[in-house]
Protein backbone atom coordinates (compact mmCIF):
# COMPACT_ATOMS: atom_id res chain seq x y z
CA UNK A 1 0.00 0.00 0.00
CA UNK A 2 1.44 3.35 -1.05
CA UNK A 3 2.20 5.82 1.74
CA UNK A 4 0.34 9.11 1.52
CA UNK A 5 2.14 12.13 2.97
CA UNK A 6 -0.25 14.45 4.83
CA UNK A 7 0.58 18.00 5.92
CA UNK A 8 -1.70 19.75 8.38
CA UNK A 9 -2.14 23.44 9.24
CA UNK A 10 -4.19 24.11 12.38
CA UNK A 11 -5.47 27.65 12.82
CA UNK A 12 -7.27 29.41 15.63
CA UNK A 13 -7.63 28.51 19.27
CA UNK A 14 -6.49 25.59 21.39
CA UNK A 15 -9.96 24.03 21.03
CA UNK A 16 -9.30 23.87 17.31
CA UNK A 17 -5.93 22.28 18.07
CA UNK A 18 -7.72 19.44 19.87
CA UNK A 19 -9.97 18.94 16.84
CA UNK A 20 -6.88 18.73 14.64
CA UNK A 21 -5.22 16.21 16.94
CA UNK A 22 -8.33 14.01 16.88
CA UNK A 23 -8.50 14.23 13.10
CA UNK A 24 -4.84 13.15 12.87
CA UNK A 25 -5.66 10.07 14.97
CA UNK A 26 -8.38 9.17 12.47
CA UNK A 27 -6.17 9.30 9.35
CA UNK A 28 -5.90 6.02 7.41
CA UNK A 29 -2.98 3.78 8.38
CA UNK A 30 -1.21 4.41 5.08
CA UNK A 31 -0.96 8.14 5.86
CA UNK A 32 2.21 9.64 7.33
CA UNK A 33 2.33 13.16 8.75
CA UNK A 34 4.91 15.60 7.37
CA UNK A 35 5.75 18.96 8.95
CA UNK A 36 6.51 20.67 5.63
CA UNK A 37 3.21 21.00 3.75
CA UNK A 38 5.05 21.72 0.50
CA UNK A 39 6.14 18.06 0.54
CA UNK A 40 2.66 16.68 1.24
CA UNK A 41 0.40 14.71 -1.07
CA UNK A 42 -2.61 15.99 0.86
CA UNK A 43 -2.75 19.36 2.62
CA UNK A 44 -5.36 19.72 5.35
CA UNK A 45 -6.19 23.19 6.70
CA UNK A 46 -8.30 23.24 9.87
CA UNK A 47 -9.77 26.72 9.96
CA UNK A 48 -11.11 29.31 12.38
CA UNK A 49 -13.84 31.76 11.36
CA UNK A 50 -14.60 33.54 14.63
CA UNK A 51 -13.49 36.96 13.36
CA UNK A 52 -12.78 38.60 10.01
CA UNK A 53 -9.07 38.47 10.84
CA UNK A 54 -9.21 34.71 11.39
CA UNK A 55 -11.13 34.20 8.16
CA UNK A 56 -8.52 36.23 6.28
CA UNK A 57 -5.76 34.11 7.82
CA UNK A 58 -7.57 30.95 6.74
CA UNK A 59 -7.95 32.17 3.17
CA UNK A 60 -4.25 33.08 3.06
CA UNK A 61 -3.31 29.55 4.13
CA UNK A 62 -5.67 28.05 1.56
CA UNK A 63 -4.15 30.20 -1.19
CA UNK A 64 -0.67 29.06 -0.14
CA UNK A 65 -1.82 25.46 -0.47
CA UNK A 66 -3.27 26.26 -3.89
CA UNK A 67 0.15 27.60 -4.95
CA UNK A 68 1.69 24.27 -3.91
CA UNK A 69 -0.95 22.53 -6.00
CA UNK A 70 -0.07 24.68 -9.01
CA UNK A 71 3.52 23.42 -8.75
CA UNK A 72 2.39 19.81 -8.23
CA UNK A 73 -1.13 19.28 -9.67
CA UNK A 74 -1.44 15.89 -7.98
CA UNK A 75 -1.66 17.57 -4.54
CA UNK A 76 -5.07 17.41 -2.88
CA UNK A 77 -6.44 20.09 -0.52
CA UNK A 78 -8.94 19.54 2.30
CA UNK A 79 -10.39 22.50 4.23
CA UNK A 80 -12.05 21.67 7.55
CA UNK A 81 -13.56 23.39 10.57
CA UNK A 82 -15.35 26.67 11.16
CA UNK A 83 -14.87 28.36 7.78
CA UNK A 84 -16.67 25.70 5.71
CA UNK A 85 -19.20 25.11 8.50
CA UNK A 86 -20.42 28.70 8.30
CA UNK A 87 -19.49 29.85 4.79
CA UNK A 88 -19.59 26.72 2.63
CA UNK A 89 -21.92 28.18 -0.02
CA UNK A 90 -19.47 31.02 -0.68
CA UNK A 91 -16.14 29.24 -0.54
CA UNK A 92 -17.21 26.07 -2.40
CA UNK A 93 -17.67 28.19 -5.53
CA UNK A 94 -14.88 30.70 -4.92
CA UNK A 95 -12.19 28.08 -4.21
CA UNK A 96 -12.59 25.44 -6.94
CA UNK A 97 -9.01 24.23 -6.38
CA UNK A 98 -10.00 22.82 -2.96
CA UNK A 99 -10.87 19.13 -3.25
CA UNK A 100 -12.91 18.71 -0.07
CA UNK A 101 -14.66 20.76 2.59
CA UNK A 102 -15.57 19.33 6.01
CA UNK A 103 -17.45 20.90 8.93
CA UNK A 104 -16.69 21.09 12.65
CA UNK A 105 -18.18 17.69 13.47
CA UNK A 106 -17.14 15.73 10.39
CA UNK A 107 -13.58 14.76 11.32
CA UNK A 108 -14.55 11.10 11.73
CA UNK A 109 -15.19 11.00 7.98
CA UNK A 110 -11.64 11.99 7.06
CA UNK A 111 -10.68 8.49 5.87
CA UNK A 112 -13.64 8.24 3.52
CA UNK A 113 -13.08 11.77 2.22
CA UNK A 114 -9.43 11.03 1.46
CA UNK A 115 -10.42 7.96 -0.56
CA UNK A 116 -13.01 10.01 -2.46
CA UNK A 117 -10.68 12.83 -3.45
CA UNK A 118 -7.91 10.42 -4.44
CA UNK A 119 -10.39 8.83 -6.84
CA UNK A 120 -11.09 12.22 -8.40
CA UNK A 121 -14.24 13.33 -6.58
CA UNK A 122 -14.82 16.82 -5.16
CA UNK A 123 -16.49 16.57 -1.76
CA UNK A 124 -18.43 18.75 0.66
CA UNK A 125 -19.36 17.17 3.99
CA UNK A 126 -21.01 19.70 6.30
CA UNK A 127 -23.09 18.05 9.00
CA UNK A 128 -24.75 19.50 12.07
CA UNK A 129 -22.49 20.19 15.08
CA UNK A 130 -22.59 17.12 17.33
CA UNK A 131 -20.35 15.02 19.60
CA UNK A 132 -16.61 14.46 19.64
CA UNK A 133 -15.30 12.02 16.98
CA UNK A 134 -12.88 10.03 19.17
CA UNK A 135 -11.00 9.93 22.46
CA UNK A 136 -7.74 9.25 20.61
CA UNK A 137 -5.32 12.04 19.73
CA UNK A 138 -1.99 12.67 18.05
CA UNK A 139 -0.42 15.25 20.35
CA UNK A 140 1.13 18.35 18.81
CA UNK A 141 2.29 19.77 22.14
CA UNK A 142 5.15 18.66 24.39
CA UNK A 143 4.73 18.10 28.13
CA UNK A 144 1.22 19.52 28.23
CA UNK A 145 -2.06 18.92 26.44
CA UNK A 146 -5.46 20.53 26.09
CA UNK A 147 -8.65 18.67 26.98
CA UNK A 148 -11.74 20.05 25.24
CA UNK A 149 -14.51 19.31 27.72
CA UNK A 150 -17.36 20.83 25.69
CA UNK A 151 -18.11 22.40 22.32
CA UNK A 152 -20.52 25.08 21.18
CA UNK A 153 -21.97 27.86 23.31
CA UNK A 154 -25.40 28.85 24.62
CA UNK A 155 -24.50 32.22 26.14
CA UNK A 156 -25.37 34.22 23.00
CA UNK A 157 -23.15 37.24 23.55
CA UNK A 158 -24.31 39.73 20.95
CA UNK A 159 -20.92 40.05 19.23
CA UNK A 160 -20.15 36.34 18.87
CA UNK A 161 -20.53 33.96 15.90
CA UNK A 162 -19.66 30.80 17.85
CA UNK A 163 -23.28 29.64 18.49
CA UNK A 164 -23.99 30.06 14.77
CA UNK A 165 -20.92 28.00 13.81
CA UNK A 166 -20.49 25.44 16.59
CA UNK A 167 -24.09 25.17 17.79
CA UNK A 168 -25.43 25.08 21.33
CA UNK A 169 -23.29 24.08 24.31
CA UNK A 170 -22.56 20.34 24.43
CA UNK A 171 -20.59 18.80 27.30
CA UNK A 172 -18.53 15.72 26.57
CA UNK A 173 -19.47 12.80 28.83
CA UNK A 174 -17.17 12.49 31.81
CA UNK A 175 -16.14 8.89 31.18
CA UNK A 176 -15.04 9.81 27.65
CA UNK A 177 -12.94 12.69 28.99
CA UNK A 178 -11.29 10.45 31.58
CA UNK A 179 -10.45 7.91 28.87
CA UNK A 180 -9.08 10.62 26.61
CA UNK A 181 -6.94 12.07 29.41
CA UNK A 182 -5.55 8.63 30.27
CA UNK A 183 -4.55 8.13 26.63
CA UNK A 184 -2.49 11.33 26.56
CA UNK A 185 0.45 9.82 28.45
CA UNK A 186 2.46 11.51 31.18
CA UNK A 187 1.69 15.22 31.34
CA UNK A 188 3.14 18.07 33.36
CA UNK A 189 -0.08 19.93 32.70
CA UNK A 190 -3.58 19.12 31.45
CA UNK A 191 -5.40 22.28 30.34
CA UNK A 192 -9.21 22.20 30.34
CA UNK A 193 -10.85 24.26 27.59
CA UNK A 194 -14.31 24.98 26.18
CA UNK A 195 -16.16 28.10 25.14
CA UNK A 196 -17.24 28.19 28.80
CA UNK A 197 -15.52 25.60 30.97
CA UNK A 198 -17.55 26.54 34.05
CA UNK A 199 -20.79 25.51 32.33
CA UNK A 200 -19.56 21.94 32.02
CA UNK A 201 -22.12 19.23 32.76
CA UNK A 202 -25.21 21.40 33.08
CA UNK A 203 -26.66 20.03 29.86
CA UNK A 204 -25.99 16.37 30.70
CA UNK A 205 -28.47 16.10 33.60
CA UNK A 206 -26.46 13.28 35.18
CA UNK A 207 -24.79 15.10 38.06
CA UNK A 208 -21.71 16.05 36.05
CA UNK A 209 -20.03 19.35 36.92
CA UNK A 210 -16.69 21.03 36.43
CA UNK A 211 -15.80 20.47 40.08
CA UNK A 212 -16.52 16.73 39.85
CA UNK A 213 -14.58 16.48 36.60
CA UNK A 214 -11.57 18.17 38.20
CA UNK A 215 -11.73 15.71 41.09
CA UNK A 216 -11.87 12.71 38.74
CA UNK A 217 -9.01 13.99 36.56
CA UNK A 218 -6.94 14.70 39.66
CA UNK A 219 -6.99 10.98 40.43
CA UNK A 220 -5.13 10.15 37.21
CA UNK A 221 -1.51 9.22 37.83
CA UNK A 222 -0.39 10.43 34.40
CA UNK A 223 -1.61 13.98 35.07
CA UNK A 224 0.69 16.07 37.27
CA UNK A 225 -1.33 19.31 37.23
CA UNK A 226 -4.57 20.77 35.83
CA UNK A 227 -5.10 24.30 34.50
CA UNK A 228 -8.43 26.01 33.75
CA UNK A 229 -9.06 28.37 30.84
CA UNK A 230 -12.18 30.29 29.75
CA UNK A 231 -14.10 30.37 33.05
CA UNK A 232 -17.14 32.62 32.78
CA UNK A 233 -17.28 34.88 35.86
CA UNK A 234 -20.93 34.22 36.70
CA UNK A 235 -20.29 30.49 37.00
CA UNK A 236 -17.27 30.62 39.32
CA UNK A 237 -18.84 29.27 42.50
CA UNK A 238 -17.63 28.35 45.97
CA UNK A 239 -17.08 24.70 45.04
CA UNK A 240 -14.63 25.71 42.31
CA UNK A 241 -12.89 28.15 44.62
CA UNK A 242 -12.59 25.37 47.18
CA UNK A 243 -10.86 23.22 44.56
CA UNK A 244 -8.45 26.06 43.80
CA UNK A 245 -7.67 26.37 47.52
CA UNK A 246 -7.36 22.71 48.46
CA UNK A 247 -6.70 20.53 45.40
CA UNK A 248 -2.90 20.28 45.06
CA UNK A 249 -3.18 19.26 41.40
CA UNK A 250 -5.30 22.27 40.37
CA UNK A 251 -3.04 25.15 39.37
CA UNK A 252 -3.87 28.41 41.14
CA UNK A 253 -4.64 30.15 37.87
CA UNK A 254 -7.87 31.22 36.19
CA UNK A 255 -8.55 32.68 32.77
CA UNK A 256 -11.79 34.66 33.10
CA UNK A 257 -13.07 36.31 29.88
CA UNK A 258 -14.72 39.47 31.26
CA UNK A 259 -14.87 41.28 27.86
CA UNK A 260 -15.64 44.72 29.36
CA UNK A 261 -16.25 46.50 32.63
CA UNK A 262 -18.73 49.27 31.84
CA UNK A 263 -22.24 48.29 32.86
CA UNK A 264 -23.89 49.79 29.78
CA UNK A 265 -21.53 48.09 27.34
CA UNK A 266 -21.83 44.77 29.20
CA UNK A 267 -25.61 44.96 28.88
CA UNK A 268 -25.36 45.61 25.13
CA UNK A 269 -23.02 42.61 24.90
CA UNK A 270 -25.61 40.46 26.72
CA UNK A 271 -23.10 39.77 29.48
CA UNK A 272 -24.56 39.16 32.93
CA UNK A 273 -21.86 40.84 35.04
CA UNK A 274 -21.11 44.41 36.04
CA UNK A 275 -18.14 46.56 36.99
CA UNK A 276 -18.75 45.95 40.68
CA UNK A 277 -19.59 42.24 40.44
CA UNK A 278 -16.38 41.62 38.49
CA UNK A 279 -14.28 43.54 41.01
CA UNK A 280 -15.99 41.69 43.86
CA UNK A 281 -15.21 38.35 42.23
CA UNK A 282 -11.57 39.25 41.72
CA UNK A 283 -11.31 40.46 45.33
CA UNK A 284 -12.89 37.24 46.60
CA UNK A 285 -10.58 35.02 44.52
CA UNK A 286 -7.49 36.86 45.73
CA UNK A 287 -8.71 36.68 49.33
CA UNK A 288 -9.58 32.97 49.25
CA UNK A 289 -6.62 31.93 47.08
CA UNK A 290 -3.91 34.51 47.90
CA UNK A 291 -1.36 33.36 45.31
CA UNK A 292 -3.86 33.01 42.45
CA UNK A 293 -2.88 34.32 38.99
CA UNK A 294 -5.79 35.82 37.06
CA UNK A 295 -5.95 36.48 33.35
CA UNK A 296 -8.73 37.93 31.20
CA UNK A 297 -9.69 39.22 27.75
CA UNK A 298 -11.47 42.43 26.83
CA UNK A 299 -13.13 43.91 23.75
CA UNK A 300 -12.93 47.63 23.10
CA UNK A 301 -14.65 49.67 20.40
CA UNK A 302 -17.97 47.91 20.88
CA UNK A 303 -20.92 49.89 19.42
CA UNK A 304 -21.88 52.85 21.62
CA UNK A 305 -18.74 52.55 23.76
CA UNK A 306 -18.37 56.19 24.80
CA UNK A 307 -15.16 57.80 26.05
CA UNK A 308 -16.54 57.54 29.57
CA UNK A 309 -17.27 53.82 29.10
CA UNK A 310 -13.78 53.24 27.73
CA UNK A 311 -12.18 55.18 30.59
CA UNK A 312 -14.15 53.07 33.02
CA UNK A 313 -12.59 49.98 31.45
CA UNK A 314 -9.12 51.54 31.81
CA UNK A 315 -9.89 52.29 35.46
CA UNK A 316 -10.99 48.68 35.95
CA UNK A 317 -7.74 47.34 34.48
CA UNK A 318 -5.79 49.41 37.00
CA UNK A 319 -7.92 48.25 39.93
CA UNK A 320 -8.17 44.57 38.95
CA UNK A 321 -4.38 44.03 38.95
CA UNK A 322 -4.55 41.00 36.67
CA UNK A 323 -1.39 39.05 35.90
CA UNK A 324 -2.16 39.34 32.20
CA UNK A 325 -4.90 40.36 29.78
CA UNK A 326 -5.58 40.28 26.06
CA UNK A 327 -7.31 43.17 24.28
CA UNK A 328 -9.17 43.06 20.98
CA UNK A 329 -10.84 45.63 18.80
CA UNK A 330 -14.51 44.82 18.27
CA UNK A 331 -15.07 42.98 14.99
CA UNK A 332 -18.45 43.65 13.39
CA UNK A 333 -19.71 40.22 12.38
CA UNK A 334 -22.70 39.96 10.06
CA UNK A 335 -25.35 37.67 11.52
CA UNK A 336 -24.79 38.72 15.13
CA UNK A 337 -27.17 41.07 17.00
CA UNK A 338 -24.40 43.62 17.59
CA UNK A 339 -23.94 43.98 13.83
CA UNK A 340 -27.17 45.98 13.66
CA UNK A 341 -26.47 48.24 16.63
CA UNK A 342 -26.17 51.97 16.07
CA UNK A 343 -23.10 53.83 17.21
CA UNK A 344 -20.46 51.75 15.44
CA UNK A 345 -16.96 52.95 16.37
CA UNK A 346 -14.40 53.98 13.69
CA UNK A 347 -11.47 51.60 13.27
CA UNK A 348 -8.96 54.35 14.06
CA UNK A 349 -10.61 54.87 17.48
CA UNK A 350 -10.64 51.13 18.16
CA UNK A 351 -6.94 50.85 17.36
CA UNK A 352 -6.10 53.77 19.63
CA UNK A 353 -8.09 52.28 22.50
CA UNK A 354 -6.49 48.85 22.15
CA UNK A 355 -3.05 50.45 22.37
CA UNK A 356 -3.97 52.36 25.52
CA UNK A 357 -5.34 49.22 27.17
CA UNK A 358 -2.18 47.27 26.41
CA UNK A 359 -0.07 50.12 27.79
CA UNK A 360 -2.17 50.18 30.95
CA UNK A 361 -1.95 46.43 31.49
CA UNK A 362 1.79 46.42 30.81
CA UNK A 363 2.31 48.82 33.72
CA UNK A 364 0.25 46.47 35.92
CA UNK A 365 2.24 43.44 34.77
CA UNK A 366 5.56 45.19 35.46
CA UNK A 367 4.38 46.08 38.96
CA UNK A 368 3.35 42.48 39.65
CA UNK A 369 6.63 41.25 38.16
CA UNK A 370 8.67 43.49 40.46
CA UNK A 371 6.82 42.03 43.45
CA UNK A 372 8.04 38.58 42.39
CA UNK A 373 11.73 39.51 42.31
CA UNK A 374 13.59 37.61 44.98
CA UNK A 375 10.99 34.83 45.14
CA UNK A 376 11.59 31.26 43.98
CA UNK A 377 9.16 29.32 41.75
CA UNK A 378 8.96 25.89 40.22
CA UNK A 379 9.53 26.28 36.47
CA UNK A 380 8.99 23.64 33.79
CA UNK A 381 11.88 23.96 31.34
CA UNK A 382 10.73 24.15 27.71
CA UNK A 383 13.72 25.22 25.63
CA UNK A 384 16.78 27.40 25.07
CA UNK A 385 16.69 30.93 23.67
CA UNK A 386 19.66 31.44 21.36
CA UNK A 387 19.32 35.22 21.38
CA UNK A 388 19.14 35.59 25.15
CA UNK A 389 21.47 32.63 25.73
CA UNK A 390 19.20 31.39 28.51
CA UNK A 391 16.81 28.53 29.10
CA UNK A 392 13.12 29.32 29.30
CA UNK A 393 10.03 27.79 30.79
CA UNK A 394 6.76 28.41 32.58
CA UNK A 395 5.69 28.79 36.19
CA UNK A 396 2.13 28.30 37.45
CA UNK A 397 1.19 31.86 36.37
CA UNK A 398 2.23 31.22 32.74
CA UNK A 399 -0.24 29.43 30.46
CA UNK A 400 1.22 28.29 27.11
CA UNK A 401 1.33 30.83 24.27
CA UNK A 402 -0.77 33.56 25.93
CA UNK A 403 1.35 34.54 28.94
CA UNK A 404 4.99 35.51 29.40
CA UNK A 405 7.93 33.20 29.97
CA UNK A 406 10.57 32.80 32.62
CA UNK A 407 14.11 32.96 31.23
CA UNK A 408 16.68 31.44 33.54
CA UNK A 409 20.40 30.77 33.74
CA UNK A 410 21.71 27.39 34.80
CA UNK A 411 25.25 26.17 35.37
CA UNK A 412 24.05 22.58 35.20
CA UNK A 413 22.47 20.67 32.34
CA UNK A 414 18.73 21.25 31.89
CA UNK A 415 16.31 18.58 30.69
CA UNK A 416 13.27 19.92 28.86
CA UNK A 417 10.02 18.88 30.47
CA UNK A 418 11.54 18.70 33.94
CA UNK A 419 10.80 21.14 36.76
CA UNK A 420 13.45 23.33 38.40
CA UNK A 421 13.45 25.92 41.15
CA UNK A 422 14.22 29.37 39.77
CA UNK A 423 14.80 32.53 41.79
CA UNK A 424 13.48 35.63 40.01
CA UNK A 425 16.06 38.38 39.57
CA UNK A 426 14.62 40.79 36.98
CA UNK A 427 11.51 41.85 35.05
CA UNK A 428 11.16 42.54 31.32
CA UNK A 429 7.55 43.39 30.55
CA UNK A 430 5.51 40.20 30.88
CA UNK A 431 8.67 38.07 31.02
CA UNK A 432 10.81 37.35 34.05
CA UNK A 433 14.49 36.45 34.44
CA UNK A 434 16.01 34.25 37.09
CA UNK A 435 18.69 31.83 38.21
CA UNK A 436 18.28 28.13 38.74
CA UNK A 437 18.73 27.22 42.39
Amino acid sequence: MQTIKVGVVSLGCDKNRVDTEKMLALLPKNCSIVTDVTLADIIIINTCAFLQASRSEAIEEILMAINVKKERPSVKIIVTGCLPQKFIDDIYTELPEVDAFMGVSDYDKIGKVINQILSGERVRVIGQPCGEPTTKRVLTTNGYAYLKIADGCSNHCTYCLIPYIRGKYRSVKMDELITEAKNLGNLNELILVAQDTTAYGRDLNDGSSLTLLIQKLSELKNVNAIRLLYCYPENIDDSLIDQLKNNPKLIKYLDIPLQHADDGVLKLMNRKGSYQSYLDLITKLKREVPSIALRSTFITGFPQESEDAFNRLVEFIKKAQLFNAGFFAYSREEGTPAYKLSGQIPQSVKTKRVKKLYKTQLAVAKSIGKSLVGKTFFVVAEGFDNDRLTYFGRAYFNAPDVDGKIYFFSQKQVTYGKTYQVKITAVDGYDLYGDRQ
